[in-house]
């Protein structure tokens, strides 16, 4: 009987040992180091999961070659009403660092970091201490007033001020203010060197290497934009309030801050008026939403229509053009600097 019971365990330990080998040597793609493991040469880099692209390119010129950056919205999806899958749930779990905008951006969040073990995942909310503006109401029209956004869990839960001020129409669009995003890419960069200490020094590096290029896009839009004859721009989208407000323009929109809101006929009207009595020559659309309420506009005042990117995805045609955030806003610099100089 011990002789059999010897042999059984020798047996049990060669099988434990051959399938730990087996599952070593082929990662699934969803696998994912805990936060807590100490950085080896042989060890999974850290886990890095993002709500949607801007935060995604952020986090991946930070994280550079140190950690592994997944985005959860697929390329050519409109990011305002996507809802994450089981398996894109099991990727926010499983990674070190989770990324969101918040600000209303991602209405999925709350329910989804609910679940979410904290002490194993660092949250960043990366609209979190910046200024946020309210966006253009239910009148469809910008409004000038900003408020600090802070943003505490417990607080969240309790307090109605903060969710009726979401659901009112905080405009979640902070990213395509280029000052706004460098702080963006801060906090981004704090939570990685805090996840994973070990590579601190590259980090800070990466993070101050893609400031630089964000600097210098500011400059650029400060230059190009400073003596343009016109300073209102009509969009289909309420998006760029804050690039608006950063470099001295009035962004008219169409529609709210959801870029599938259609205009009722009075708003409608009162956008035809404006740009009529501006003589407006251009309509702006976006690449991910049906530039059909925009086509309608430009009809009846006899404007044509150009594309102003919110940056919210990136679509096919921007990955064959090799296109990424700090291009894609050199084109729309390009493409408000033609419209205000018509």
């Amino acid at each position: 009987m011990r002789t059999l019971l010897q042999t059984s365990l020798a047996v049990l330990m060669t099988s434990v040992l051959v399938l730990a080998g087996c599952t070593d040597s082929k990662p699934t793609s969803g696998d994912a180091a805990a936060p807590a493991a100490p950085a080896t040469a042989s060890a999974s880099k850290l886990k890095v999961v993002t709500s949607f692209y801007p935060l995604y390119e952020f986090s991946r010129n930070v994280a550079g070659d140190k950690a592994d950056v997944v985005n959860l919205v697929p390329g050519g999806v409109e990011p305002h009403d996507w809802e994450p899958t089981a398996q894109d749930m099991k990727r926010i779990h499983e990674s070190g660092v989770f990324v969101y905008n918040g600000a209303g951006m991602e209405s999925w969040v709350d329910k989804a970091l609910d679940s979410v073990k904290q002490d194993k995942t660092i949250i960043v909310e990366a609209s979190k201490d910046l200024e946020l503006m309210e966006g253009a109401g239910e009148d469809g029209h910008d409004h000038d007033h900003a408020h600090d956004h802070e943003h505490d869990g417990k607080e969240e839960k309790d307090g109605k001020d903060h969710d009726h001020a979401e659901e009112k129409g905080m405009d979640p669009h902070v990213w395509l203010d280029p000052v706004l995003a460098q702080k963006q890419v801060k906090a981004i960069q704090a939570a990685l060197e805090k996840a994973d200490p070990a590579n601190q020094e590259a980090y800070k590096k990466n993070a101050d290497a893609y400031i630089a290029k964000l600097q210098e896009l500011d400059g650029a839009f400060k230059e190009g934009l400073s003596g343009a004859k016109r300073k209102e721009f009509v969009t289909q989208h309420a998006a760029f309030g804050y690039l608006a407000k950063r470099y001295g323009l009035t962004q008219v929109p169409i529609a709210g801050l959801s870029p599938e809101q259609e205009p009722s006929p009075g708003e409608m009207g009162e956008i035809v008026q404006f740009a009529k009595e501006k003589q407006v020559k251009t309509i702006f659309f976006e690449t991910l939403v049906a530039p059909k309420v925009a086509e309608t506009v430009a009809k009846e005042v006899g404007a044509k229509t150009a594309v102003l990117n919110p940056i919210e995805g990136l679509t096919d045609k921007d990955k064959a053009d090799k296109l990424d955030y700090i291009g894609i806003m050199k084109n729309n610099l390009a493409a408000l600097r033609a419209a205000l100089n018509e």
